[in-house]
């Protein structure tokens, strides 16, 4: 079987799971709500002082955003390992690497498609409550973070997809990153310095700042997300293509 209907094989799967498609939705409602509270929040948004960035405040919603977006590439992948769905899906496409990689795609681009609407709907919400503490964002900036916003979170989706691949476990899955986005990552960059920098979670998300002074730029940022991304896809290929179904 070539790739087109296998592809199309496993985008059915995902449209046509609610949870998946609730999943995605609430993507884009969790970070556009989080990302227009905290715009609103005058000492969340700092009053304007030195340290104030009004690119991040738009895009603050993506610290909660990026939980659903795990959740749904973890659910997408985890869905295999139930009901002995997996054996199944590997009868009809015996090459596995093949069957693995459409899989990869049907959550990579629905998540990618839905992370640039989260964007332009984050920067949006974002700005306007702003007022003139946005004046010195520029509208360069706002499609980058857009772009860079729509690319990190499909990147988190698959990281989750991935780590559900190797570990077989959603659950797991979930267990392991959600303490480690919303506790881990913060406590570690708070003792390490620019170690955390490469973390996955903070050097994607560089992306959202207006000026940073850490170890990376915007686009470095998300380079090293992405191969943090494509470890965890070869360890999961590695388990799906070595391991009995």
């Amino acid at each position: 079987m070539s790739f087109a209907p296998v592809l199309h094989s496993e985008w059915l799967k995902v449209r046509t799971l609610r949870s998946l498609v609730v999943g995605l939705g609430a993507v884009v409602l969790v970070t556009a709500a989080f990302s227009a509270l905290a715009a609103l929040d005058d000492d969340g948004g700092g009053g304007g002082g030195a340290d104030f960035d009004p690119l991040f405040t738009a895009f603050f919603g993506v610290n909660f955003g990026q939980i659903a977006a795990i959740t749904f590439g973890a659910q997408a992948m985890s869905t295999e390992f139930q009901g002995g769905a997996l054996r199944v899906s590997l009868t009809a496409v015996p090459r596995r690497g093949r069957w693995f990689a459409a899989k990869m795609t049907a959550v990579g681009a629905p998540a990618l498609a839905v992370g640039l609407l989260t964007g332009c709907l984050s920067l949006t919400v974002g700005r306007a409550p702003l007022g003139d503490r946005a004046s010195g964002m520029s509208w360069t900036e706002g499609l980058r973070a857009v772009v860079g916003c729509g690319i990190y979170l499909a990147l988190m989706a698959l990281f989750a997809a991935g780590l559900t691949a190797l570990l077989r476990s959603g659950v797991t899955t979930l267990s392991i990153l959600i303490p480690f986005l919303l506790l881990v990552s913060f406590v570690v960059g708070d003792m390490s310095g620019n170690v955390a920098d490469l973390l996955p979670d903070r050097a994607g998300q560089v992306v959202l700042h207006e000026t940073w002074d850490g170890l990376l730029g915007p686009w470095a940022g998300l380079a090293v997300t992405a191969l943090w991304t494509s470890a965890v896809l070869l360890a999961g290929s590695w388990s799906v293509r070595r391991r009995d179904a």
